[in-house]
């Protein structure tokens, strides 16, 4: 089968094996996938990961294990990217995506989505409605880890709420909390990327236009630049007592000035990987439309170019069709 493969060096490889399916897992043929900016951090040296990358998808399930569900055969279907161990006291307690143990689909210890086939446990597999198409599909990760905000956090109607950076990290929690009736304002640094939490319903400023009343104005700001400098500007514009949302895991770096967290005692919360089922419910019913961030779709035979395409400035999401 044809794969792309990270070992120190990209290659789409024609000839990669197909997997064995363990008995408690499901093989799955790919129909599309995302590429993440976590897939090229991961070129990098991040999780100091090799193999097949790839973790956004939509695919069909082609083969069950002894132990599976066999009606799945068929089906088309998306999966949680987390595979627990379900022995630990955190898979005990329902924090699977916390589990210590845990093998991550294309990050970690498990071959990725960025093939024609690869396996999932069964227990990760989630049916995709016929009301969903394959490009909406594709996004329900990087949604559903937009989404997690809202299970870590009530916000009121009364909280003045901001997102902070305009990639397609900003972009996913905009369509989400457009969604879900938020009032929020969108913060970036691009005028034509600010236009799309516009059209939702957004307020948006420009990161250089940010002003004295600003400052200290937000009881919720989340922060998704993916920059240090995105994390020192984000606290400034948290309230007293207010709460910083951290989505990207770059912006934790040393050297960061974090007097300001203690004096005005901002709550720092991290957020991460999401819930898939409230997500699908949220694009069953078209509440949400992906299209706008879709930059380029590409043949599965282009992948390496797509990926590089997906390092250019200005780049959305850059999809694979197989």
């Amino acid at each position: 089968m044809k794969a792309l493969v990270w070992d120190e060096t990209l290659k789409l490889d024609k000839n990669y094996p197909i997997p064995e399916v363990s008995d408690d897992e499901v093989l799955i043929k790919t129909t599309m996938a995302g590429i993440c900016n976590t897939d090229y951090e991961i070129t990098k040296g991040y999780m100091g990961y090799k193999g097949i990358l790839g973790h956004e998808f939509v695919g069909v399930v082609v083969k069950t294990g002894k132990n599976a569900d066999k009606s799945l055969v068929g089906k088309r279907v998306t999966g949680e990217i987390n595979l627990a161990c379900g022995n630990c006291s955190y898979c005990a307690k329902g924090l699977q995506r916390h589990c210590p143990n845990r093998k991550t689909l294309g990050i970690y210890k498990k071959d990725g989505c960025f093939c024609e086939y690869f396996t999932l446990p069964q227990k990760n597999v989630i049916p995709v409605s016929d009301a969903i198409d394959d490009i909406t599909a594709v996004f329900t990760e990087p949604l559903a880890a937009a989404y997690e905000i809202l299970e870590q956090l009530h916000i009121r109607p009364d909280h003045k709420v901001a997102i902070l950076g305009d990639g397609k990290l900003g972009l996913c929690i905009s369509l989400v909390f457009s969604a879900l009736n938020i009032d929020y304002t969108h913060i970036g640094r691009h005028r034509e990327k600010l236009e799309i939490s516009k059209k939702l319903g957004a307020k948006v400023k420009l990161s250089d236009e940010l002003e004295k009343d600003d400052i200290k104005n937000y009881d919720v700001v989340v922060e998704a630049t993916g920059s240090s400098g995105g994390f020192e500007t984000s606290v400034s514009l948290v309230k007293p007592r207010g709460t910083l949302v951290l989505k990207s895991t770059i912006a934790a770096k040393e050297g960061l000035n974090l007097a300001s967290v203690v004096v005005d005692e901002i709550t720092v919360l991290g957020s991460r990987c999401g819930q898939f089922r409230p997500i699908l419910r949220l694009l069953e019913k078209g509440k949400i439309d992906v299209k706008p961030l879709v930059s380029a779709i590409y043949s599965v035979d282009e992948f390496e170019k797509a990926f590089f395409e997906n390092e250019k400035k200005g780049t959305l999401k850059v999809l694979v069709k197989f």
